[in-house]
């Protein structure tokens, strides 16, 4: 109970100082770390949707980043042909990544293991080379995103400390959806396939329909923070979707604490804040990142909040 308290006491700290953020830095004058913890919370939301489906699912997806690409993408080309309203960019960039994740899904979940990592990194690269192939939206060297999505006037997502809120919003609206489906019967039906697939299809459950389902939900929530992701940089590029990028979730999960809901936040926090710091002291900066990572791996189990609940329990 102890090592319980202490995690959630951190966790809640953690909360509050995002929220409490735009005030300090208004007062500090401070503007670079609200952009930085911006770019965090909306990286922190693609991760939290890879722990649904890896940490919760047990489905080691490693092409994850191509929902951020496809979201942003949606943003920037319908930006791009003067289609600037939000209530038509977000539903759409939500509606292009549910229907790729349902492809991915439908072909991918017929296999395990290391054929099915194999399969969803291939389509992502599948994704980033035809991104990489469109000209018109600047192939490359990706496409500018000149106008933010528009609200008509119920949020201007210009202003830094309204999109900062935006972004968080969506987070822990996402992190309280992935808390309901976890807890209901749907959600204890793939953690169970997670475990032992063959009891709950012996039992009767249809595995292949839960997990698909489960997949093409985390590629949804995936999608919207690539959208928020192309109003952040005001920019999309195929690079976005690169494997090097789902890795990087990966490593946000795995370092939080796979299987906890706000494991990938205190993942994705430490290791965009540890990137940040490094990258400022050295250009060698993923020398010293590298062995870091490894440690913690290594040495705590569950990750950041395993390591907090035995340093509770002790």
């Amino acid at each position: 109970m102890k090592g319980l308290s202490v995690s959630k006491a951190v966790t809640a700290l953690m909360l509050a100082g995002l929220v409490l953020l735009p005030l300090y830095s208004q007062l500090s004058g401070n503007i670079f770390i609200l952009t930085l913890f911006t770019r965090i919370i909306i990286l922190a939301l693609a991760a939290a949707s890879l722990n649904l489906i890896m940490g919760f699912g047990g489905m080691m997806s490693f092409g994850h980043a191509a929902y951020l690409g496809i979201g942003g993408y949606a943003v920037g080309m319908l930006a791009q042909e003067g289609v600037g309203s939000g209530f038509i960019q977000f539903p759409v960039a939500l509606a292009a990544s549910a229907i790729y994740a349902l492809v991915i899904g439908a072909l991918s979940l017929r296999t395990r293991g290391v054929y099915f990592i194999m399969i969803t990194l291939a389509f992502a690269q599948m994704a980033y080379y035809v991104a990489s192939g469109l000209a018109r939206y600047g192939g490359d060297d990706g496409l500018t995103v000149y106008n933010r999505s528009d609200f008509s006037g119920l949020i201007n997502l210009s202003n830094r400390t309204q999109f900062y809120y935006l972004c968080l919003a969506c987070l822990l609206g996402v992190i309280f959806l992935i808390w309901r489906i976890v807890n209901s019967r749907f959600g204890l039906v793939v953690q169970g396939l997670r475990s032992n697939e063959q009891r709950m299809q012996a039992i009767g459950f249809p595995a292949k329909r839960y997990q698909l389902v489960c997949f093409v939900i985390s590629g949804t929530m995936c999608g919207l923070a690539g959208a928020l992701l192309a109003n952040n940089t005001d920019f999309v590029s195929p690079a976005v979707m690169y494997w090097t990028r789902s890795g990087d979730l990966m490593v946000m999960v795995i370092l939080g604490g796979m299987g906890t809901l706000f494991g990938p936040v205190m993942g994705a926090v430490v290791f965009l804040l540890l990137e940040e710091f490094l990258s400022q002291i050295t250009e060698y900066w993923a020398l010293i990142m590298g062995p870091l990572l490894l440690l913690i791996v290594l040495f705590g189990r569950g990750g950041i909040m395993g390591l907090l609940g035995r340093a509770g329990r002790g």
